[in-house]
């Protein structure tokens, strides 16, 4: 038997859309975060003391990855870089500060960084989908 989405490709299209548009909206909530409400400067200084390499230049770095690659996401322009430079910061949260911690996400855990990694492998994998902008600026390159 068929899977639906072979049958009906906006279902695929969908799909892509509600995960660029949740994730989007978690990355861009975190980076607003370190930005407006820790300051990146309390951003590197609580790098600096989980342990991160050059947390004076990882904090921007990520920051600036959740703030600007989260609103790309949201609106699908440059879909599979967004991903990717998020995915990187992502695997460093996951390896440097959340591994130690266990699963789950009340005890310091990785589960929500895990989470939000695997949404944005089949980002990279799959791009934006129909509803994006990478794809209103592919179809009209396609149409001169």
């Amino acid at each position: 038997m068929l899977h639906p989405s072979s049958r009906f490709p906006v279902f695929t299209d969908v799909a892509l859309l509600v995960a660029r548009v949740a994730l989007g909206i978690i990355l861009v909530a975190h980076g607003w975060q370190k930005f407006n409400e820790w300051t990146i400067a309390g951003t590197g200084q609580a790098f600096e003391s989980m342990g991160i390499p050059a947390a004076g230049v990882a904090a921007p770095f990520v920051a600036g990855a959740e703030l600007i690659g989260g609103a790309a996401l949201i609106l699908g322009v440059l879909t599979p870089f967004a991903a990717l430079v998020n995915m990187i910061g992502m695997l460093g949260a996951l390896v440097l500060v959340h591994a130690p911690a266990g699963l789950f996400v009340d005890e310091g855990g990785y589960e929500l960084v895990l989470a939000i990694f695997a949404g944005l492998v089949v980002l990279l994998l799959m791009g934006g989908g129909r509803f994006s902008v990478d794809s209103l600026l592919t179809r009209a390159r396609s149409s001169k």
